[in-house]
């Protein structure tokens, strides 16, 4: 397993759930194998990509489309691979440092777990401390996944390009298009 490990979980069937693996590719840029990591989330996600988005505030924009029209649930539980916790403020407007913020103020049940190796921050720095307040029960981060984080029915991919180092969107977005069991839809 790489440095920026995935999930190792265990699915109970009776609890349903409506999960997104939401991997930012700025994600991988401290891991010692970009490419190694990405493929071993990929193949833990075991599901083809649902949303490829430029930018987070697009991919948020996108979810929140599909649950007012019924073809994604309210997610209850949202795994968020990236650099940044994106909750960086309270703005109305989605924007790329909130969408974390937004999608928990939208979705009251829904749990965010963000996976980074070396935060330098937290949203506890960013926001008002009754929001946070609300908010931190239901917010939660580390290196790994949580043992028994919910496997993804829903996989979102956002580039960020220009948070990656040079050269690493390429590979990265060679790597996707080599997973066998991943389409981009």
């Amino acid at each position: 397993m790489s440095d920026r490990g995935t999930c190792n979980v265990s699915t109970d069937e009776r609890n349903v759930v409506t999960s997104i693996l939401d991997i930012d590719l700025d994600y991988f840029n401290l891991a010692s194998d970009p490419i190694r990591a990405l493929s071993e989330m990929l193949v833990w996600a075991n599901r083809p990509i649902d949303v490829l988005a430029d930018n987070h505030a697009d991919a948020m924009r996108r979810w929140v489309k599909l649950v007012a029209s019924g073809k994604l649930s309210p997610p209850t539980h949202i795994l968020h691979a990236d650099e940044h916790h994106d909750m960086m403020d309270q703005k109305n407007t989605i924007n790329v440092a909130n969408v974390m913020y937004h999608a928990m103020s939208r979705w009251p049940k829904c749990r965010v777990y963000w996976m980074v190796e070396d935060s330098i921050d937290t949203p506890a720095m960013w926001l008002d401390n009754d929001v946070w307040k609300r908010l931190r029960t239901r917010f939660s981060m580390g290196a790994q996944c949580p043992r028994k984080w919910p496997a993804p029915g829903f996989l979102s991919v956002t580039i960020s390009a220009d948070f990656l180092r040079p050269n690493l969107k390429d590979a990265l977005m060679d790597e996707m298009r080599n997973q066998q069991s991943v389409r981009i839809k």
